[in-house]
């Protein structure tokens, strides 16, 4: 399963806001992992690293419409070639994500010096009664295609399955009377699962002033449109209606479980679960995700089945690169040698194969990069044990970031300057995994690049089209200005 949903959700204390209970199944048959990370915290980026078992910059899937090659071999490609049934159903989005031409520009733009909001400001409405239980009517079609699928295809098998489901909850709803380009964002459910919520533990964050802002956290938060005032009622209802959300998706997750328990499939089916990334729900004064921080960055991830330990809970830093060498590794299928991830394998099972014992071992750090719309420059995270270490562009023209996640939580205070001797480490850390000035320069020649020809394709009709995309309330207060900004730029 994939979805945008907060890994802290799986796990003490943040489980405490909603009930869950198929991930507290999971929990207490399985394994969770309570450091599980993206790798790219945005759709089509982190699933082309979960498909492909590569990190962003290798895949180049640099934003929402560039992922990988359709003809890539996925691991469900390789465990079909080895006699697996196979199914995808839901939300794939490895080759490109669903977005607007307003998306696109606004990757491209990023490095252009103008300010403008590329979104409405987030919103919450309830639909429905209390009986109302299919929200996201959708993801529950998919849902029951996949029962229907283990219920009258699965069971007959003689040859192992596989089987992925791709949801979009609990990812926010665009406002359709803002339609696609003008992308406000709706936290939508119904009284049904709002009730699952526990408004009393939900915890509203702290925010650091404008003025203190990190210069890239002040860039996203503008451009989602989270500078203004904010109540504190907003915010809880944010994130209540965010936490709601995951109580439908767990619902679905429950379905699956069932499917499997009726037709006495689950006691030999391994069952994983996790998400492309999270959702930060105000956080850090920011919707959505495309950030560092971990509401957008840590993902839930759960597995179960046979061999599989139960009511662990493991603390090593793992990501979504490790699914593709995980899936080879239950296949018993022979890894290939460049892949970026590293099986889970060793980690999960009561009792390893000498075989996997022998393999290279897991690194003390993982990797998240992002090079999208709503952030003003590459990003590079470096997450070990205790430290999160973020970076920017090619390392010098924006200040980096440093937090002690033991001590400091919420990623309030920003420790580089004052422990320059690790920051300085964990760059060198970083830089021995990915030359990132090099990749941010490429990100921005390609940037550049595809504007250009876009441009062009327009022609005459460029600058009514440009002024008319998302942010369009802003943009035509002075359309010149910024066009000039572009053409600088350019």
């Amino acid at each position: 399963s994939c979805l945008i949903q907060d890994g802290r959700l799986t796990f003490y204390p943040g489980n405490q806001t909603v009930a869950l209970p198929f991930i507290n199944f999971m929990k207490r048959y399985g394994t969770v992992f309570l450091k599980a990370y993206t790798n790219s915290p945005i759709c089509c980026p982190s699933r082309a690293a979960m498909w492909s078992g590569l990190f962003t910059h290798l895949t180049e899937s640099w934003n929402n419409f560039k992922g990988l090659d359709p003809d890539y071999v996925t691991w469900m490609d390789l465990l079909q070639k080895h006699g697996y049934h196979t199914k995808k159903l839901g939300k794939i989005d490895y080759t490109s994500g669903h977005h607007s031409v307003s998306n696109r520009v606004e990757a491209w733009t990023r490095d252009v010096a103008f300010l403008l909001r590329q979104e409405g400001r987030p919103t919450v409405k309830l639909t429905g009664n209390k009986t109302h239980v299919r929200v996201m009517e959708k993801d529950w079609q998919n849902t029951d295609k996949a029962v229907n699928w283990i219920k009258e295809e699965a069971v007959n098998f003689t040859q192992p399955f596989v089987l992925y489901l791709g949801l979009n909850l609990p990812h926010p709803y665009p406002s359709p009377s803002t339609g696609e380009n003008f992308g406000s964002s709706t936290f939508l459910t119904s009284p049904y699962w709002l009730k699952k919520v526990s408004y009393e533990a939900i915890k509203i964050p702290k925010w650091s002033s404008l003025s203190e802002m990190h210069p890239v956290d002040y860039y996203s938060s503008y451009t989602k449109n989270c500078t203004g005032e904010f109540t504190k009622e907003e915010v809880r209802n944010i994130r209540a209606f965010y936490y709601a959300m995951c109580a439908e998706t767990d619902a679905m997750l429950g379905k699956i479980i069932s499917a499997l328990r009726d037709t006495g499939l689950l006691k030999r089916t391994i069952i994983i679960f996790t998400a492309d990334h999270g959702e930060l729900a105000m956080d850090h004064r920011q919707f959505y995700k495309m950030s560092m921080y971990e509401g957008s960055s840590h993902i839930p991830l759960l597995v179960m089945g046979p061999g599989i330990k139960q009511q662990q809970q493991i603390s090593n830093v793992v990501s979504l690169v490790d699914i593709y060498p995980t899936m080879l590794d239950i296949a018993r299928i022979p890894a290939q040698q460049n892949l970026s991830g590293y099986s889970l394998m060793p980690l999960l099972f009561e009792e390893v194969e000498s075989e996997v014992v022998t393999r290279k071992p897991r690194p003390p750090w993982v990797l998240s990069e992002f090079h999208g719309c709503n952030v003003n420059s590459s990003t590079y995270m470096l997450r070990t044990d205790t430290w999160k270490y973020i970076t920017y562009s090619d390392g010098n023209s924006v200040p980096p970031q440093l937090f002690d996640l033991s001590a400091d939580p919420d990623e309030l205070e920003n420790i580089a300057m004052k422990f320059p001797v690790v920051a300085h480490s964990l760059d060198k850390i970083l830089r021995s995994i990915v030359n990132y000035p090099k990749v941010s320069s490429s990100v921005q020649e390609y940037n550049k690049r595809e504007f250009i020809s876009w441009k062009q394709s327009l022609g005459q009709n460029y600058s009514n089209v440009i002024a008319n995309l998302r942010w369009h309330q802003d943009w035509l207060k002075e359309p010149k200005k910024y066009e000039d900004a572009i053409d600088k730029w350019l």
